[in-house]
């Protein structure tokens, strides 16, 4: 076999290894893929470009985001060092992809600041090249929404749902992230609607068992913890972190998130120490991957605290408080929920007793 088709081949069974989520196969085989357009090609091969975006992805599926953003960087430089060299819509769909994935990968980093020219040159570049922008209008609402900006996060989601049938997994993602916009705003009863259409949707496409609709299973469990309904929401988090754990290992950021939650529906049903446990547990993966400046690690921190603020540790509840203010106010809008949050937790510790 020549090496050009050994190439595509190697290409070709690292992404049908991704779709089946046997991402350490895929990304050994992609490795092997690029490595070999490049010697073919040199450094500006337009299909090691491709495979780059596609290691970009497997990265970011395991929560890998600086590899993720890697990957993509290095896929939009080999992009746009070939220029006019290489163009028509297959090119143009590989530089959208490592647009959007550069952008996705910073936002998933709380580098919100970083993200978000990325993500409008990403629906730029699709609306100027006529490729569909569904997936780019998704990504900067999503960033809208963690920043706090939540009216215009709405405008975008709506606006992306309309450019699915509505059935698809496009469809699936938005619905999912349209109820996670109303959880954001505390609207749990107008959240459901969307996170159970999500979880329909994705079950029908995907199975019950794929990560991602877990994942949306997940969402719906907030929203149903938002409502009170911990008997409906418990056994959802529970069988999500062993089918994550199975598929990750310990260390993914959703299996972060999910102890979060759960610590904070057994602290709601009085539960301080399996509740201790889980936060400890869920901070220690946040801290690793995230780091402590991450507003997703600072919000572990401050459901903690709140916790310890319950418990009349008030020294250790405004402490730790006190440093999740300090990332909120330097990565969301002023008007975000979080911020609020914090502020009011304060004024508890600092409270009479």
């Amino acid at each position: 076999m020549i090496p050009a088709d050994a190439a595509i081949e190697l290409y070709e069974r690292a992404a049908a290894l991704f779709s089946a989520g046997l991402w350490d196969g895929a990304e050994r085989t992609a490795f092997k893929a690029r490595d070999l357009f490049l010697q073919e090609d040199g450094l500006d091969s337009p299909d090691a470009a491709n495979v780059s975006n596609l290691m970009s992805r497997i990265a970011a599926v395991r929560g890998q985001w600086v590899r993720s953003a890697e990957h993509a960087r290095a896929a939009w430089a080999i992009m746009e060092r070939l220029g006019n060299r290489f163009t028509g819509v297959e090119a143009e769909a590989i530089r959208l992809e490592a647009i959007g994935n550069v952008g996705t990968a910073l936002r998933s980093l709380g580098l919100y600041g970083e993200a978000e020219p990325w993500l409008k040159l990403a629906i730029e570049h699709a609306e100027k090249c006529a490729l569909r922008a569904t997936s780019q209008l998704n990504d900067l609402a999503v960033l809208y929404k963690y920043t706090g900006r939540f009216d215009e996060a709405e405008r975008l989601y709506c606006k992306a749902l309309a450019d699915t049938s509505g059935e698809d997994a496009a469809a699936a993602t938005i619905y999912h992230n349209l109820g996670g916009l109303n959880h954001a705003r505390g609207e749990f009863a107008a959240a459901e609607p969307a996170a159970r259409r999500a979880c329909e949707i994705r079950e029908r496409l995907s199975g019950s068992d794929h990560p991602d609709t877990l994942a949306d299973a997940c969402a719906l469990a907030g929203v149903l913890d938002g409502l009170g309904r911990y008997a409906e929401s418990e056994p959802i988090y529970r069988h999500a972190l062993d089918a994550f754990e199975a598929m990750f290992g310990e260390m993914h950021p959703e299996i972060a998130v999910n102890l979060n939650n759960l610590a904070a529906i057994r602290w709601a049903q009085g539960d301080a120490v399996e509740a201790e446990f889980l936060y400890l547990r869920s901070l220690r993966i946040k801290r690793e991957l995230l780091g402590d400046a991450h507003p997703d690690t600072a919000l572990t921190l401050l459901n903690y605290a709140a916790m310890f603020c319950d418990l009349d540790n008030r020294g250790d509840a405004r402490r730790m408080a006190l440093s999740a203010l300090s990332v909120f106010e330097s990565t969301l809008e002023p008007s975000h929920p979080r911020i609020a949050a914090a502020r009011e937790l304060l004024e508890r510790c600092d409270g009479d007793h």
